[in-house]
């Protein structure tokens, strides 16, 4: 297992951004959350096969057609096992 942190920065708000990472993560087996940031960036913890995490990683870089994505930041956490679903906050 791997779990991430990825932080997602550009036009990632008021696009449904958190909606299709949550539809992608559902589609590639992964758990976790998604949530907009007070500074306009939107945070995600994914955890699962390190394949798929990659993958999940691989869509970030563009996100959905609505969104406009400048940057995004990963950072490997320790994996924690305790999310059920991948849940928008």
């Amino acid at each position: 297992m791997r779990r991430v942190k990825i932080v997602v920065s550009g036009r990632v708000q008021g696009v449904y951004f958190r909606l299709f990472t949550q539809n992608k993560a559902k589609h590639l087996a992964i758990t976790g959350t998604v949530q907009n940031l007070p500074d306009g960036r939107v945070e995600i913890y994914a955890e699962a096969d390190p394949l798929m995490i990659e993958k999940f990683i691989k869509w970030c870089n563009k996100g959905p057609v609505t969104a406009r994505v400048d940057t995004i930041e990963v950072t490997d956490l320790e994996p924690e096992f305790s999310y059920q679903s991948f849940d928008i906050i």
